[in-house]
């Protein structure tokens, strides 16, 4: 077996492979061992007609779909080891036979889709917007407000309207076009005002109805709603107000914090309570302003991406919502259904986010390879070290308790803080008020580049 390649269209490499005759016919005959048992020849055991007896029963091709795989399984994922500098698979190849002739051997195609490569005009010198977030006492208060909630009696309210926070239980039925559609009607449901559980302007104008007040309310459903046939549509609801239920929440004092969490006073946990939404405060600028600043040079950056990478980051994005729906008891396939779609079109609402995610990523692993970051073993032990100590174990311990994907995601998050903290030193960060961020001093020079 022999093999050339030569670059493709599309961020594709063709392979086009060789085969002897005498390879050929050995994959015949490998082939022929592992289905003969499929056929039956009058005069003969299933299983047991000899090869000649088949092709001439069956045509002669019988078993070259077979042979062709086992050329395929025994060659094709060995060429790619061998050319993983050169090019890296995303994909399925698109197979073809270019020419198959008795003594001659056979000739196989294989278009491959390959990772892309990234033309950056820039990734430092931009001005770049940076997130940062602060937390004030009414955050505080918010937060020591969800302890309360925890342990909140529901009283009925009356002799007044309805309010956001309030709990109502109402009928209600929509329409559009005054056709009722699925979904919309029901009796006795509750609804917390506020919550943001229903279309945008729907708890809004329920706010201010009374007790066995009834008002028609007109709504628009968005332009991306999941259902298809309600997209960008006017819907009338009638309502009907049954119920009012509000909140009493109990006193706050030293005793409460300390039964339900654990804290020895309202003071100190109030304190900690800062401290985890300071935490949370830097995380999400922290997050945020990467965000920004890969967003930012992927306008400086392009590619050509396989559709198969996109189609590889829509099946990651189906996944992770298919996850989310199992944490609350649902299957995607029971929530498609109620959405009233097919899978594909479920799968097409992610098309518009899927090859800017993929191109993120593309210009992420070009910038650590042309900046040439990597994790030093004394820095995974050092991260190793400290994980180990924030669960009180010695890091010879931690390391027996590890998973060897751990090692590599250690790696990654090293590597990934290193891209970030030069990014964000060669990069003008600036505020929402449009004052410059002052830069940190980079670890190393850097200037201007292509990449």
């Amino acid at each position: 077996m022999n093999y050339t390649q030569a670059v493709g269209e599309k961020s594709t490499v063709k392979l086009t492979i060789t085969f002897t005759e005498d390879e050929w016919q050995n994959a015949i005959m490998q082939a022929y061992t592992r289905t003969r048992g499929k056929y039956s020849v009058p005069g003969f055991r299933k299983g047991k007609a000899p090869k000649p007896v088949l092709e001439n029963y069956y045509g002669k091709s019988v078993f070259f779909d077979e042979a062709f795989n086992v050329l395929y399984r025994e060659h094709y994922f060995a060429i790619l080891e061998k050319e993983k500098d050169s090019f890296t698979a995303v994909g399925e190849p698109e197979l073809s036979v270019d020419s198959l002739e008795e003594g001659k051997g056979l000739v196989l195609s294989a278009v491959v889709p390959v990772k892309p490569d990234v033309e950056i005009e820039a990734y430092t010198g931009l001005k770049i917007k940076k997130y940062a977030y602060n937390v004030s006492d009414g955050d505080v208060e918010a937060e020591v407000k969800k302890l309360l909630e925890r342990n909140a009696t529901d009283v009925e309210a009356s002799g007044r309207p309805c309010k956001n926070g309030d709990k109502v239980n109402i009928d209600f039925s929509g329409s559009v076009d005054g056709e009722k559609f699925a979904g919309g009607t029901a009796e006795e449901y509750d609804l917390v005002l506020g919550s943001g559980s229903f279309i945008p302007g729907f708890e809004e104008q329920v706010v201010g109805m009374e007790i066995g007040g009834t008002r028609d309310i007109t709504v628009k459903f968005p332009d991306d709603y999941q259902a298809d046939n309600l997209r960008g549509k006017e819907a009338v609801f009638e309502i009907k107000l049954n119920k009012i239920t509000e909140k009493q929440l109990p006193e706050l004092t030293d005793e409460y914090v300390k039964k339900h969490a654990g804290a020895e006073s309202v003071e100190a946990y109030k304190n900690t309570v800062r401290e985890k939404l300071l935490k949370n405060a830097e995380s999400r600028s922290r997050d945020e302003t990467e965000n920004s600043i890969i967003e930012e040079i992927c306008k400086h950056a392009k590619a050509e991406i396989p559709e198969a990478m996109i189609e590889s980051e829509i099946d990651r994005l189906v996944q992770d919502f298919s996850y989310r729906l199992m944490y609350q008891g649902l299957k995607l396939e029971d929530y498609i259904k109620y959405m009233g779609q097919t899978m594909e079109q479920f799968r097409a609402q992610y098309n518009p986010q899927a090859a800017p995610r993929v191109l993120s990523q593309l210009v992420i692993d070009k910038i650590i390879r042309t900046e040439g970051f990597t994790a030093e073993d004394a820095e995974v032990e050092a991260k190793i070290a400290e994980q180990a100590a924030s669960v009180e174990k010695t890091a010879e311990e931690y390391k027996k308790s590890m998973d060897p994907r751990q090692y590599e995601y250690i790696k990654s998050d090293i590597i990934i803080t290193k891209l970030f903290d030069f990014l964000a030193a060669n990069n003008e960060l600036y505020t929402e008020d449009g004052a410059a961020e002052p830069a940190a001093k980079p670890a190393k020079k850097a200037t201007k580049k292509k990449a």
